[in-house]
Formats: structure tokens, sequence, C-alpha cells
């Protein structure tokens, strides 16, 4: 299993990925493959499938990630947000190796609360799936492939039924704060004391 900061650093990248630009970063995605499985597991049990939406034709492959300036604001707005309200960008920007678990589980318990009151504020989100995790479900046919990935012995076509192991995350508002037209690629500003 990858260590948990890890996990939590592939989370957040994560989370924003996909609510920003509808993807999975491709370094997340090969990295998490990789991860040995427990030997009770097959392989095919690690492989995430896209549901299938539409019938014939091959798979459309997934847009590529294109690395340019700022032009949407809003991801910088909201990773501005979380830094400010809960110092998220400082604790994933410290190299945490020499703190003991102690006190790295006191510095999340401070940056979680003030994250989590941030995302409350300005994002709201819901379930992706509306069922209780551990419970099994029916996806059908037709059902939009960005809201449910299976996973494990995928064979055939819809609809398929197994265990909801995560209910997913969707946003349903983002209202964000008026941002100053200079201080779109700016998360946190340097803070200099004058003398």
């Amino acid at each position: 299993m990858t260590p948990f900061f890890t996990r939590l650093k592939f989370a957040f990248r994560t989370f924003f990925a996909i609510l920003f630009r509808d993807h999975v970063p491709p370094d997340v995605a090969a990295a998490l493959m990789t991860i040995s499985r427990p030997a009770s597991e097959t392989p095919s049990a690690a492989v995430p499938v896209a549901l299938p939406v539409t019938t014939g034709g091959a798979p459309q492959p997934a847009a590529k990630a294109v690395a340019s300036p700022v032009e949407d604001a809003t991801a910088t707005q909201v990773l501005a947000l979380l830094q400010r309200d809960g110092r998220l960008i400082d604790f994933l920007m410290e190299d945490i190796t020499p703190y003991a678990d102690a006190q790295i589980g006191a510095a999340v318990r401070s940056v979680h609360g003030g994250c989590r009151q941030a995302l409350e504020r300005y994002i709201s989100l819901a379930p992706a799936l509306d069922a209780r995790e551990g419970t099994r479900i029916t996806v059908d046919r037709g059902t939009d492939a960005a809201r449910v990935k299976l996973i494990g012995n995928v064979s055939g076509e819809p609809p398929f039924t197994g265990v909801l192991h995560h209910r997913g995350w969707v946003v349903n508002r983002i209202e964000l704060p008026p941002l100053s037209v200079t201080g779109r690629q700016v998360i946190a500003p340097a803070e200099v004391e004058v003398a």
C-alpha cells in the first residue's frame, strides 16, 4: 500500500484534475495501477474500466492534459482558498519525513478543518451515486461513464451488478469570491515584513 501522505497528495491532485479538467492525472493512475495487490485479488480486479455509454465504434482516447498558462483562474482560486483557510499548499509542499507521526497528525487535523470549511463555503459537493457504500447496485446501459468507474472482473455488456465501494463526488455549485485580474496565477502572495 502506498504511504498515507502519497495517497493524500494523489487524492488532492485527482480531485482538482477531475473537478476542473475532467480526467485523472496519468501519473497518479499509473502509480496506483502498479501498487501491489494482495494475493487474494486477481489482476483484473485492479484494472479500472470505463463504462461504455454508446454502442458500436471504437472507444475514444482520453484527452491529454496540455500544459499552458493559467487561462481559467478557477483552479488557482480554489487552491488559493484552500491555502488561505487551511494552509493546504504549505502542508503539501513541506518535507514531512523528519517529523513524528503525532506531529503530522496534529498538522493534518488543522489542514483538514480549514480546507473542509473552505469547500463547504464555496463549493457544494454531492455523491456521484446516491446509494450506501457496501450495497449491491446495478449499473445500466447509458450510465454516464464519468460518474461510474467499473473495477474488478468486467466483461460483457451492461447492465452490470456489483458492490459500491465509493460513491464518488460531483460538484453541484461553485460560488467563488471575485478575483482580481492581477492575482490570477497567485495562490498565496509572498509575505515580507518591513522593519
